[in-house]
């Protein structure tokens, strides 16, 4: 029911709404939000992100102290590099035993050290040998800088793998060529087993 109290305030509302109005003059638009193009926007995400590893470190391993990867992992170049080196992807199921230190530096460098990571990512690369050798050490070194590895350390492995990692380099060619392969889409579920039984079993690998 309408009354002569909701007129008088309905007119009273409007009368205040005209003069506010006139007062302030014309309603202006809003202006548009500015957008970031979506090149733009990928750019500066690349050019400012500190990403350079993908995926954590997720292993299971056999009896003897050889593992492999449950679930992929990467390292990707920074704005600087990227015109050197391209990224490094390394599956599900690769083999590796981590850093190849001999036994009697475990007591100041373990294989399974905070550079275990960028050790990965050079079996990788020394198993594929897509890349020179030397392309291959300078990653690990970019890698574990990367994981903010102490210097001293990352000194000294980068130091071994150039000195001694030819003969590693051509170990993995040659067992290459009689038709090793490393790359598992079947894992034991027997902790017992070592890696040289289970990589004789047919339908382990990839193809």
């Amino acid at each position: 029911m309408v009354t002569r109290r909701n007129i008088l305030e309905t007119l009273a509302g409007a009368t205040i709404a005209g003069t506010v109005q006139a007062f302030l003059g014309p309603p202006a638009y809003a202006a548009p939000k500015k957008t970031t193009s979506t090149v733009a926007s990928w750019m500066s995400r690349w050019m400012t992100s500190d990403k350079k590893l993908g995926g954590a470190l997720r292993v299971s391993r056999f009896r003897d102290p050889i593992y492999f990867l449950i679930s992929p992992i990467s390292w990707t170049p920074n704005l600087r590099d990227a015109g050197r080196y391209k990224g490094v992807e390394v599956p599900t199921g690769f083999v590796t035993d981590f850093a190849s230190i001999p036994p009697i530096f475990f007591s100041v460098l373990r294989p399974d050290g905070e550079y275990a990571y960028a050790a990965v990512i050079h079996d990788h690369l020394y198993w594929t040998q897509e890349r020179p050798r030397e392309e291959a050490d300078e990653i690990l070194k970019l890698a574990m800088q990367d994981l903010k590895v102490d210097s001293a350390k990352l000194t000294a492995i980068y130091a071994a793998v150039r000195t001694f990692g030819g003969s590693a380099w051509d170990q993995n060619a040659k067992l290459k060529s009689q038709g090793e392969r490393r790359i598992l889409i079947n894992f034991p579920d027997d902790p017992t087993i070592n890696w040289e039984d289970w990589k004789k079993r047919p339908g382990v690998f990839a193809p």
